[in-house]
């Protein structure tokens, strides 16, 4: 296997970065992957945010845009994927709070809405449940499913 220098594993890593959002830990497990050092590692990723190639607060907002409104996922589902790329709890629910309420509301009772009518429930009650059941697993807080589905603390 050939061995990369650390300027062509840089080059290398800005054109990784300049084509889409990236966090440190993608880019680091990147430059891994390559067969990059640890030190040289390290040199390049503070090159990239000082230039930034990387910024987690740019990289965050991104993200959030793109799992809330393509993916339709929930402000749980998306913090959790966000620290699995390593971005801490505090920048990601700073960007997660700048979500507008009112549409959060409305994409999660229009994903219910459309799941609604492909499930199967021998009462309304199951119904609910499987519905409130769907909207967790998606990412969404009970207090924002129990809005949609219209569901009192003692259901």
């Amino acid at each position: 296997m050939n061995e990369i220098t650390e300027n062509e594993a840089r080059n290398k890593a800005a054109a990784f970065c300049a084509a889409s959002e990236h966090s440190r830990l993608e880019v680091s497990e990147k430059l891994q992957k390559w067969g990059v050092g640890d030190d040289a590692s390290g040199r390049i990723l503070d090159y990239l945010e000082a230039e930034k190639y990387i910024d987690e607060e740019r990289y965050c907002r991104a993200f959030i845009n793109d799992k809330f409104r393509f993916s339709k996922w929930g402000k749980l589902k998306i913090k959790e994927a966000l620290y699995q790329k390593g971005i801490s709890s505090a920048v990601a629910w700073r960007h997660l709070n700048e979500i507008n309420e009112e549409e959060y509301q409305a994409v999660l009772c229009e994903i219910l809405t459309s799941k609604q009518k492909s499930v199967r429930a021998k009462d309304d009650y199951e119904l609910r449940v499987k519905l409130a059941r769907f909207a967790v697993n998606r990412g969404f807080e009970w207090k924002d499913i129990q809005i949609c589905l219209q569901i009192s603390e003692e259901d």
